[in-house]
């Protein structure tokens, strides 16, 4: 249990350091929809997190063969999904080397300022179909298969996995609810910061996380 959680932390950092929804959560808690549309991106946010893992473990749990067959079958594709990230963590840094360095706002953050609760919950769900946190919940549940856990200690390690994952999405959220006239400047040196380093650092994370799931694919 305490490796499969140990593992879990680690797969929910790689995706609370996800660039997207933190950004996304960031713009629209400075926009004059905040109050709308904040909350239900959160709540699209975690709901997306914890079905997709869910979901994930029990296609795991259904691989085919027997015990011994579903063990190598589970260490290869941990081998696959930490390769793909190694890869995708690669294409970021690549794709980031050859943008111009001055901070720029993304496209797609354009028309978020006026989404609506509806809308918002949407994108915070559909965030978590994105290749990178497929990948991770794919990882998280082929941990959780592999670990042999029982359907409590399963749910466990699910809700563990949710509460890292979506804490970059959630704190913010919280605290600027709480404390609005303190937090709205914090924001905005965050979205300044964010847009110009935070996808490298996003990179080299899941980089890290591929390689440590490669690891412990070879490790069996």
């Amino acid at each position: 249990m305490a490796n499969v959680l140990s593992q879990m932390i680690l797969l929910g950092l790689a995706a609370a350091f996800s660039t997207v929804p933190v950004t996304a959560a960031i713009f629209l808690l400075l926009s004059d929809r905040r109050v709308a549309a904040a909350f239900p991106f959160m709540a699209g946010t975690v709901i997306g997190t914890f079905s997709a893992l869910t979901i994930a473990t029990l296609l795991s749990a259904s691989l085919p063969g027997r015990p011994h067959e579903q063990h190598e079958l589970i260490d290869r594709l941990k081998l696959w999904i930490g390769i793909a990230l190694v890869l995708l963590g690669l294409f970021a840094l690549v794709r980031q080397s050859r943008v111009e360095r001055a901070p720029r706002r993304p496209a797609w953050l354009d028309g978020i300022a006026s989404f609506g609760p509806l809308p918002a919950l949407g994108i915070g769900l559909a965030l978590n179909l994105r290749p990178k946190a497929l990948l991770l919940v794919g990882a998280g549940s082929l941990a959780i298969t592999g670990g042999g856990l029982t359907d409590p200690s399963a749910l466990v390690a699910i809700i563990v996995y949710t509460l890292v994952a979506s804490s970059t999405v959630v704190a913010p959220v919280v605290a600027a609810a709480l404390f609005p006239e303190r937090m709205e400047p914090r924001l905005v040196a965050t979205r300044d910061w964010l847009t110009g380093n935070a996808a490298v650092i996003g990179a080299g994370f899941v980089i890290l996380i591929g390689g440590l799931v490669i690891g412990a694919a070879l490790s069996g």
